[in-house]
């Protein structure tokens, strides 16, 4: 990968960074963390400003909905809107993160031409319902069940940790469609409509305070054939598409906020006294260093998931792996830096530090990340 910028790379960066110099001071002001209508509207309201400006959907492809960007242009977006204290995708992140490249890798035309469209202009909303009860790690263990009725599929049963269910329109759903044979096959990925009949959602406080998730339960709820994505019993295929997504390149914007965080805490350091400590700052040395090579990794994974169509390879398990530790030691790090004090709720960096704590277990166990990179990257055998 030359890491080095074209003449055309750094006009694209200057354009961009003026973009950003202008429209951000237009902002409204935050909703509260409680106030998902007001979330949704502003984090959608941001989605269709990066649509009109020519930036929504960077990186997918044309044919997609995208503007084809290169990966290097992909990273010049990721670090000047980070830097520049940009919204995040917030309540979107689903669509345009995870379901959205799904249906650009895997769907149909008409899929294609259906969802993508809204989910780059803002207009609508995706969340996950993959994992269940008894089936989060060994996500192939899921039990919701889907009977095909005529044109349709009647679903019953319930899923857990469901991202952004309080605001979203569309459901990325795995279901079981065939209970005989390997838990492996059998399972289909299905779009589900969530105004549907006989969806129950009920919202789930997380430590931090926030009801981004929630419980869902499926009660005879009918799907069109027309929704599922990939051919039917073959969803596990399609959704360790999915899951490439959301380890390899969903993250990508957060190592720079992380790095930004920990430029913050060094000059805090600095200006406390906690500088004099040697271990802290071999500490905080030891992690500028490691976000560092975790920036590079994100460059080589971005950079290899756009050479091989698009779609993130074993590569994301290992920066998820390496990824999700270093920012757990990052917060803890910081609590050292800011004292007794920091521990408060009210402290504006402390939902960071606790949402840290489950970076080692969403999106796949730190557990099932070494399996995949034991087995795919290592050559090793398959654990019994």
């Amino acid at each position: 990968m030359d890491l080095t910028y074209t003449e055309e790379e750094r006009e694209f960066r200057a354009g961009l960074r003026a973009w950003l110099g202008k429209v951000l001071p237009e902002l409204p002001a935050k909703p509260s963390p409680d106030d998902w209508p007001g979330r949704r509207a502003y984090d959608l309201g941001w989605q269709r400003r990066l649509y009109d400006a020519g930036y929504a959907g960077l990186h997918w492809p044309v044919d997609a909905g995208g503007r084809g960007a290169t990966p290097t242009q992909h990273l010049i977006f990721l670090e000047e809107t980070e830097r520049a204290g940009a919204p995040y995708v917030g309540a979107n992140f689903v669509g345009l993160l995870h379901a959205g490249p799904t249906i650009a890798a895997e769907g149909t035309a008409g899929q294609r031409a259906r969802w993508l469209p809204p989910v780059l202009r803002g207009d609508e909303v995706w969340c996950q319902g993959f994992s269940e009860p008894d089936a989060g790690s060994d996500l192939a263990a899921l039990r919701t069940r889907a009977v095909r009725d005529g044109d349709a599929y009647v679903v019953t049963g319930s899923k857990i940790w469901t991202s952004h269910a309080e605001v979203a329109d569309w459901c990325e759903l795995l279901v079981r469609t065939d209970a005989r044979g390997p838990k492996h096959r059998g399972i289909s990925w299905l779009a589900m409509p969530m105004d549907a009949p006989g969806v129950t959602i009920r919202p789930l406080r997380t430590l931090a305070g926030s009801t981004e998730f929630a419980e869902m339960f499926l009660d005879e709820v009918r799907v069109p054939v027309a929704n599922r994505v990939g051919d039917e019993n073959d969803g596990w295929r399609v959704t360790m598409v999915t899951l490439s997504f959301e380890r390899g390149t969903a993250f990508v914007g957060e190592v720079v906020a992380c790095r930004r965080t920990l430029a913050g805490l060094a000059r805090t350091a600095k200006a406390n006294g906690r500088w004099d400590d040697p271990v802290l700052r071999r500490k905080l040395g030891r992690l500028h260093g490691e976000f560092g090579a975790l920036w590079r990794l994100t460059q080589w994974n971005v950079s290899a998931s756009e050479s091989s169509g698009g779609v993130p390879g074993a590569g994301g398990s290992v920066f998820k792996l390496a990824y999700s530790h270093a920012r757990q030691e990052l917060y803890d790090t910081a609590a050292e830096v800011l004292g007794a004090g920091s521990l408060s709720l009210d402290e504006e960096w402390m939902p960071d530090r606790l949402s840290s704590l489950s970076y080692t277990i969403a999106a796949g166990t730190s557990q099932i990340q070494r399996n995949i990179v034991a087995e795919r990257v290592l050559g090793l055998p398959k654990g019994r």
